[in-house]
């Protein structure tokens, strides 16, 4: 009988390399009442664009250094200039799509709010396998839809997740 190896490279000790992790990298550009800076420039009391309010607050700014699934998006993949660059996000990243994959994938009219990975589609969207990233989170008074990258994105990953399983209730 073999020795249960799942998850371990090279007989290392299996890691833990979640897809629902979510936030924001440090290198990623947010549209803030400023301009685009980088996330890792954010600071609490910074007015950030949103999709959904116009503008927002940010209350708190924590950042973590973490290795987890990774997603990379191709410049240019999810419409002109969706993404402006080539963008790695976690796996887990919730990515706001108004294209015909919406109703093609998610069966969503005009928009659908989606896990990074579950985008995938092996040319364009790859799986990039387990990363380390610094990952950023942005806190306001309850999550909103921001513009990173020129994408846009949700700011809070577990409202989301947890709205979702709400629908599913």
């Amino acid at each position: 009988m073999k020795p249960k190896t799942v998850g371990r490279v090279g007989g290392q000790e299996a890691t833990d390399t979640p897809y629902d992790s979510a936030g924001l990298q440090a290198d990623s550009y947010i549209l803030t009442l400023e301009g685009e800076k980088p996330v890792s420039d954010v600071c609490a009391g910074d007015r950030v664009i949103t999709r959904d309010s116009g503008v927002a607050r940010v209350k708190s700014v924590r950042s973590h250094k973490i290795t987890i699934q990774a997603i990379r998006i191709t410049a240019g993949s999810l419409g002109h200039t969706r993404p402006e660059r080539d963008v790695l996000l976690p796996a887990g990243q919730p990515v706001l799509i108004r294209d015909w994959r919406a109703k093609a994938m998610f069966s969503s009219v005009g928009a659908a709010m989606v896990e990074a990975h579950k985008l995938v589609d092996g040319e364009f969207i790859t799986h990039e396998g387990t990363c380390e990233m610094t990952l950023y989170e942005l806190d306001f008074d309850h999550p909103h839809i921001l513009y990173v990258d020129g994408l846009e994105m949700a700011s809070d990953a577990t409202a989301y997740l947890n709205a979702q399983a709400d629908q599913a209730a």
